[in-house]
């Protein structure tokens, strides 16, 4: 899979789903480092645009996103990643960072 990192300075924008029900979950930006804990850990990392740093959803709430496949589109920019998620994944505690159920 060849993953077009500078076309947006370093960062592609990842789609977060559902493996199960298929509901988008929330947008985050993984950098090649990010992408590479990824699929290292099978734990969704993201780039923290305002922190400047690495995060993996869940290290603090608990609600980690396992990784179950990584799919990028066919402009190579974006990521399509499809998780099991433990709990809500919005940090507000909801399922999605849209406020919807994720039934």
């Amino acid at each position: 899979m060849k993953i077009d990192f500078e076309k947006g300075g370093g960062l592609v924008p990842a789609i977060i789903q559902d493996a199960d029900t298929k509901n988008v979950l929330m947008l985050g930006y993984m950098n090649e480092e990010a992408y590479q804990k990824t699929l290292e850990t099978k734990k969704v990392t993201f780039w923290s645009r305002g922190r400047k740093c690495l995060w993996t959803k869940g290290e603090t709430s608990g609600n980690f996103l396992d990784l179950i496949d990584i799919k990028v589109d066919c402009d190579n920019d974006t990521l399509l990643v499809k998780v099991h998620p433990h709990g809500p994944t919005c940090h507000t505690g909801t399922d999605t960072c849209w406020g919807e159920e994720n039934k």
